[in-house]
């Protein structure tokens, strides 16, 4: 037998014998249904209930009426594959070997079947679950979906930016953008203005048909990651242009799945997390925004890192609620988890928390995180965060015009936007915050698991 096989063994056994309850009709009837509408490049002020202007998220704001809005929920990464196992592993991308940059159509790399994700532990507790959207996991057989968990894919293995791209470092045409269902690719090079509108519909249609048991949803969108695209029906519907088009149509999608969940008696019962993978393409004209943060997509300041994020279960946790406390995507698997009736393996070595109480005492309870970490996009580690103070080692694409990059302290909650270098004043903070970021790198370094890798390069 080999080890994949055991880990999934074993995850299941363990989830379903310290679970017996969950094995029953009547537990499952109370377990959650769980959503997690992941979306790309979307910053922090991209939402009407964190200050965004030009357009309109009535929906996405009517469940932050219903559920909890996170003013400091952090992503593991500022780019999209490592984020992505961010979420999926509940790990740092460091601790599963996808911390490096982002998986091209051409790499043989992709996220290692042996790493046991979030759908193979509600599996064994009565979920049927499945992925709609962006996968950017990898894109061979092995790597995709269906051989990590999920029991349903319909969706696109990479980024819409690669849609028949030319790689010229290494001479590499990428193909026309191919949809898959399942395993089997049904479309290529789909027009990408269809695509909010095509996962929508594939996600309303799987909670239609999987209404008799619990189950976990994970869609993720390809918007608003440029190209940017929106259907006719949203083009020209907002002040923002084209961007804020494409959010009026994500914020349609939310309204047809909470539609969807009322009309079969689900709503009450389902837990919808909204975010995003990483901060805004600032750079590009008339985007997207991070405001009051300082950055974007790509670097470890605030706004490539702190992203939007709304979580509802009416049926279970308090209305219109804010929480200020750090939490983080990783922390979703051990939170479902828990929610599910489950536990997770003794072995299963992960970075996130069960942020439980975050969400039922969303004003009391009190962040399990003594620090929380930022990775650049190359990999390495550049930033800390312990309670309010945030500390910067180097900067990736720091302008050598200006010099080498200086170490810079920063009071998060005096100076949101990273603008007053306090580090000569408190000197004894920046020695502390180095030694956790030395120990942090080594720790994690040591215990790197090793990414999936078919030897299949092209």
């Amino acid at each position: 037998m080999n080890l994949n096989l055991v880990k999934r063994v074993f995850a299941a056994c363990f989830a379903i014998g310290m679970s017996f309850l969950a094995g029953c009709k009547q537990q499952e009837a109370k377990q959650p249904n769980i959503i997690v509408i992941f979306t790309d490049d979307q910053g922090y002020a991209d939402l009407g209930c964190f200050g965004a202007e030009g357009f309109e998220t009535p929906n996405i704001d009517g469940l932050a009426k219903e559920g909890i809005r996170f003013t400091d929920f952090y992503v593991p990464a500022n780019i999209c594959t490592p984020s992505r196992a961010g979420l999926l592993t509940g790990s740092y991308p460091k601790r599963v070997g996808l911390h490096r940059g982002v998986i091209a159509p051409f790499d043989s790399t992709g996220l290692n079947p042996e790493e046991v994700i979030i759908p193979e532990l509600l599996k064994p507790l009565g979920y049927h679950t499945a992925c709609i959207g962006k996968w950017h996991l990898g894109h061979l057989p092995e790597f995709m979906p269906n051989n990590q968990g999920f029991d349903y894919f319909n969706g696109v293995p990479y980024s819409n930016d690669m849609d028949r791209y030319y790689y010229k470092h290494n001479d590499f045409q990428s193909p026309a953008l191919p949809v898959y269902e399942n395993e089997e690719m049904i479309a290529e090079g789909t027009n990408q203005d269809s695509l909010t509108f095509r996962w929508t519909n594939e996600a309303v249609k799987y909670i239609q048909t999987h209404k008799e048991q619990p189950f976990f949803l994970y869609l993720a969108h390809n918007m608003p990651h440029a190209p940017w695209h929106a259907s006719d029906h949203f083009k020209g519907s907002s002040e923002k242009g084209l961007y804020g088009d494409v959010i009026q149509e994500i914020d349609w999608s939310v309204g047809e799945l909470v539609k969807a969940l009322k009309a079969d008696d689900l709503y009450e019962n389902t837990i919808i997390v909204f975010t995003s993978d990483n901060g805004p393409a600032t750079h590009k004209p008339n985007g997207g925004s991070a405001t009051p943060l300082r950055g974007s997509k790509a670097t470890t300041w605030e706004g490539g890192h702190r992203v939007p994020c709304i979580i509802s279960w009416p049926k279970h946790f308090p209305k219109g609620k804010t929480c200020h406390q750090l939490s983080t995507v990783m922390d979703l698997l051990p939170t479902f988890v828990h929610l599910a009736g489950g536990q997770l393996p003794d072995d299963l070595e992960i970075d996130g928390y069960d942020m439980s109480e975050l969400l039922f005492k969303p004003g009391e309870a009190v962040t399990p995180y003594k620090a929380f970490y930022y990775f650049a996009r190359n990999g390495e580690l550049e930033a800390v965060r312990e309670g309010d103070w945030k500390l910067h080692v180097a900067k990736k694409g720091w302008d050598k015009k200006q010099g080498e990059f200086p170490v810079t302290l920063y009071n998060l909650k005096e100076d949101i936007g990273e603008t007053n270098n306090v580090a000569e004043k408190f000197p004894e903070v920046v020695k502390r915050l180095k030694k956790l970021m030395e120990e942090k790198d080594k720790s994690l370094t040591g215990q790197m698991r090793p990414c999936g890798n078919s030897g299949q390069q092209k």
